[in-house]
């Protein structure tokens, strides 16, 4: 019988299946042409346009994206195989109560949409970081910047190396082959075609997980008489949950804690994150950046539908063909594939879409995180440091950066295969960090009075505070008996509050909830889900507390364009005279004259060679207010 479920009801008995499924010609086509038509997609852009010989060009598509594939893109770069996994386990498991993540997806888009596109998008920045230089001072750039790569760097090789070690184990898939061939195939057309070749990738890659998804769906659905038995058969066994209105934060899911904790979730996913500004940044326009974020809202909720259906299809398919004893002991990334395959197997092609989509998954996130990790380091660590590089080199190093993330993935996804127990432990530090990143950014954008020392403070405090209670609470679960984190859990779930909430069943067995904790033990069970929003708090609190006691920052020598001016905004009907005290002495972007913001990143003009290139002198400002 397959993990997770509690008391067996009765069903026919199990029959047998095969430890390994074998993938037939057309399968092994199938997924070729995913990894042919991908490496195309890269050497089409390295052959064409501008031929990716300016860093405009192969970090930033040239400014010239348009809102559909950016749109499919910011799905594609946090869908991991993970997530392909992971939720329909979390629904199998727990009922579809996590489906209500849908209801934080509203605040966590239109926020991002109207608030920090409109602030990025004005500075024309490459790198996210450049704000924090603007609005601080280079030494906050910097710790954002290594904190970003840090997060990066561990986890890029866990999503490469997890899905290849449950294929592995439930298809014979070898291993290495599967890790290798996502490693370089991702590189390749990565340092070649730049950020446009990443995000047509993306494009299709997203449409070849939408297509494996729907045949399992369809599939599944059809063999155990329809949706509409399906959604039947798993109401009666209580698996459709209602709305859960108890505000505890300790409870793993409540209406509260996915459609409200899920909005900090959200907001350091697609308002801060360096991959996803990167992309927001690539639009033609602000308004196609701003579609972008629209357009995404019902790619999310057609994506959480799909993940949510395939749980129940495999609820109700387990119900009636269990399979073999023998297969007991699969964590639950396993569970979902041995299901898959079980539903596919006399299907010739159709396994190997499934296997295309979750290498899909795994080639959008590492894509993404190799461009936005050769972005950041090109633009906050090389550049500011070698300003006379020329064009030419500064566009062969990113290239060469783009190289060597590859290279160290595959390196870090090696270290993965020997970590063991503290894979959790890697998994768990993307989480930790997402939420501080939040916060400081939101420092600098809301609160005018912020000063560097609060900035830097604010952020080691979120980060110690992060790492506190996410290592607290997986050292706490690993003690607990059995080793195994009750469904509550917050260890790895911690990572699925930055990237997708789908890691919450991901390598997590189930076992009874122990007694009502106290003390230390009850900080460590807050719900993962409030992890960004209670590390985000923790900044801002800190970076204000210290602020003021060592001296806010002036009104006037702040730079307007890098502030957001919340609260005359909120209190818009108030006279002119009330909204402008609200400002806290910072100006208005459509002040002309007098402002001399600090020289330390001017704007850009645009050259037809290179792309947006600095040039030194006072900016203008204009009028282009976006209502919120």
């Amino acid at each position: 019988r397959w993990q997770g479920r509690g008391t067996p009801c009765p069903c026919p008995p199990s029959r047998p299946a095969a430890l390994a499924m074998e993938f037939t010609v057309v399968d092994y086509i199938i997924f070729a042409l995913l990894l042919v038509l991908s490496s195309a997609i890269g050497l089409f852009y390295a052959l064409s346009g501008g031929r990716q010989r300016t860093v405009q060009e192969f970090l930033l598509a040239n400014r010239n994206m348009g809102f559909l594939p950016v749109a499919l893109s910011l799905l594609a770069t946090f869908q991991s195989a993970v997530a392909i996994l992971g939720v329909p386990a979390e629904i199998y498991r727990f009922g579809t109560e996590y489906w209500f993540l849908g209801c934080s997806y509203f605040l966590g888009l239109l926020i991002p949409a109207h608030v920090f596109i409109p602030v990025f998008y004005r500075l024309r920045l490459t790198s996210a970081y450049e704000y924090l230089e603007l609005r601080f001072n280079k030494a906050v750039r910097i710790c954002g910047t290594v904190t970003f790569i840090f997060q990066m760097v561990i986890y890029m090789g866990v999503v490469l190396y997890a899905p290849a070690l449950a294929l592995n184990a439930v298809t014979g898939f070898d291993l290495w082959s599967a890790v290798l061939t996502m490693g370089l195939v991702c590189t390749l057309y990565t340092t070649l075609g730049g950020l446009k070749a990443v995000i047509w990738t993306d494009v299709f890659q997203t449409l070849v997980m939408f297509a494996g998804q729907l045949a399992v769906i369809a599939v599944g659905a059809r063999r155990v008489g329809g949706i509409g038995r399906v959604w039947r058969v798993a109401d009666e066994a209580g698996k459709i949950s209602g709305i859960d209105l108890n505000p505890d934060p300790y409870e793993r899911h409540t209406f509260w804690t996915l459609a409200f904790g899920g909005v900090f979730m959200m907001l350091s996913l697609y308002g801060v994150n360096q991959a996803q500004v990167q992309r927001y940044l690539s639009s033609r326009s602000e308004r196609e950046a701003v579609l972008s974020c629209y357009a995404v809202f019902p790619c999310q909720q057609i994506v959480l539908c799909l993940s949510c259906l395939t749980g129940l299809v495999m609820f109700v398919y387990d119900r009636e063909h269990p399979l073999a004893p023998a297969h007991g002991r699969a964590s639950s990334d396993q569970m979902v594939l041995y299901f898959v395959m079980d539903v596919l197997q006399d299907l010739p092609g159709l396994p190997g879409l499934f296997v295309a989509c979750l290498f899909s998954g795994s080639l959008s996130t590492i894509s993404s995180a190799f461009n936005s990790l050769a972005t950041v380091t090109m633009e906050d660590l090389v550049r500011p440091h070698l300003p006379g590089l020329s064009e030419s080199r500064a566009t062969l190093l990113s290239k060469l950066l783009a190289l060597g993330y590859g290279l160290l993935c595959l390196g870090m996804a090696y270290m993965s295969s020997m970590m063991g127990p503290v894979l959790q432990a890697a998994i768990s530090i993307f989480g930790m960090v997402g939420g501080p990143l939040l916060g400081l950014f939101c420092l600098g954008m809301f609160f005018p009075c912020a000063n560097p020392t609060g900035a830097v403070t604010g952020l080691a405090a979120g980060l110690a505070m992060a790492f506190w209670v996410g290592i607290g609470s997986l050292v706490q679960n690993m003690r607990a008996p059995g080793g195994a984190p009750p469904p509550n859990s917050t260890a790895v779930p911690a990572a699925a509050a930055n990237i997708t909430a789908g890691l919450v069943a991901t390598l997590l067995p189930s076992t009874p909830a122990p007694q009502s904790p106290t003390g230390l033990q009850k900080f460590y069970s807050l719900s993962y889900m409030w992890y960004s929003a209670h590390n985000s708090t923790t900044v801002i609190l800190v970076g204000l507390l210290v602020s003021l006691l060592t001296g806010p920052t002036p009104g006037e020598a702040v730079d307007p364009r890098t502030i957001y001016p919340v609260l005359p905004r909120l209190f818009c009907c108030l006279p002119r005279r009330c909204r402008d005290a609200l400002r806290c002495g910072v100006g208005s972007t459509a002040q002309v004259s007098g402002a001399a913001p600090r020289p330390a990143l001017p704007p850009r003009s645009r050259s037809p060679e290179q792309g947006y290139i600095r040039t030194a002198g006072a900016p203008t400002y204009t009028v282009q207010e976006t209502s919120f």
